[in-house]
């Protein structure tokens, strides 16, 4: 007699579907990207308006934390956190633990902006960087605005200790109770200035070629990774940007091999900023390099850059990332994922507010009405 089989189609992958990022099970992929939003306390520490903003946000997959500098040398911003003092741990941890009570999940993103900084960040001293370039651009210290000056440059025998701020920041992490950590080599800070050929004129061991180009962030990646394993780590990168004079003479070959490396160390998840369009510019299809990136990174792929919810579930759906991040969106929809289930209309971001402290544009943005 015939057997009757019963064949189920698993649907195509799309934001709402759960993945399984090493150990960690996300119940969606949609991820709230590290946004800076210059609201800490005094002693650079998360007070409790940060709770509460990312525990609106709760129901992400995951959330990354705005960037969080690894020492009082990698500031650049006021009122930006920290996660190098006891403070700083403390009260990282009142976020974390509410956070998890709220059922998320939370890595946060460390960071040092190497040159986009100012002596009055730093005591008097010059930022540091690969090499000792003028930069164009401005940075807002409690002075007013004031141009970057020219930084001056590590010395070799100082670079471990970069290392080392790192290392320690991901120590620092584990205590917080976050779930992993983000290490942001994106947006022409210091581990981006190390890397591309434009900032970077050393001619010692971490110079000059792109395997030297590549040492220190491939150093800090993997003192991170003996911290948390490979399954908890990620990378920000952003090959496309030129922000604060920030550039390389071939963005492809440099982030390919950069990837290639970073693939070798059993990095969790690669995060790469490419824009499709909006406040993060426009990179055309021909120029495009996530597609060979993808290729190249065996493990968990993230892509960012003014997506919504069709051109996010169709990258999920056409294999080009197992994630999206998601940054301005977040700002003002701490319900974005249910937003986007509904297909609900999205509250307006309040640009204004961006950066301004305090609740307004922070913690007050309306979630959409319980039914």
């Amino acid at each position: 007699m015939p057997i009757n089989v019963l064949i189920i189609m698993a649907a195509d992958p799309d934001l709402f579907s759960p993945y399984r990022m090493g150990d960690l099970t996300l119940p969606n992929r949609i991820v709230m990207a590290p946004m800076t939003r210059c609201l800490a306390e005094e002693g650079d520490v998360p007070g409790h308006l940060t709770v509460t903003y990312y525990v609106q946000r709760a129901s992400a997959g995951l959330i990354i934390s705005e960037g969080s500098q690894v020492s009082p040398q990698g500031v650049g911003y006021m009122r930006t956190p920290g996660i190098y003092s006891e403070a700083q741990v403390a009260g990282w941890k009142k976020v974390t633990d509410a956070v998890h009570r709220a059922g998320g999940r939370m890595f946060i993103q460390l960071w040092h902006v190497g040159r986009v900084s100012h002596p009055d960040f730093l005591g008097g001293a010059l930022p540091v960087a690969p090499s000792a370039l003028p930069v164009e651009g401005y940075v807002h210290t409690p002075g007013g605005k004031k141009p970057i000056p020219v930084p001056r440059a590590l010395r070799t025998e100082e670079i471990p200790d970069i290392v080392e701020q790192f290392r320690h920041a991901a120590e620092n992490a584990k205590v917080a109770g976050f779930d992993g950590v983000e290490i942001h080599g994106a947006n022409s800070y210091l581990l981006d200035q190390f890397l591309r050929s434009g900032s970077n004129h050393r001619t010692d061991q971490y110079g000059g070629s792109l395997e030297n180009r590549a040492r220190l962030p491939l150093e800090v990646a993997k003192a991170v990774i003996k911290v948390w394993g490979g399954d908890r780590v990620g990378y920000r990168i952003s090959p496309h940007m030129n922000w604060n004079s920030i550039s390389d003479a071939n963005p492809r070959e440099t982030f390919s091999y950069f990837t290639r490396e970073l693939d070798k160390l059993g990095l969790g998840y690669l995060h790469l900023i490419e824009p499709l369009g909006g406040r993060m510019g426009f990179v055309p299809p021909q120029e495009r390099i996530g597609p060979e990136l993808r290729r190249i990174f065996k493990r968990t792929f993230m892509l960012n850059g003014g997506y919504d919810s069709e051109s996010g579930n169709a990258a999920i759906a056409r294999g080009d990332a197992d994630l999206i991040a998601f940054g301005v969106p977040y700002l003002a929809n701490p319900d974005l994922p249910e937003r986007f289930r509904q297909n609900a209309p999205l509250n307006e971001p309040d640009v204004e507010t961006f950066y301004a402290g305090g609740a307004k544009g922070y913690t007050d943005y309306p979630a959409l009405p319980k039914k």
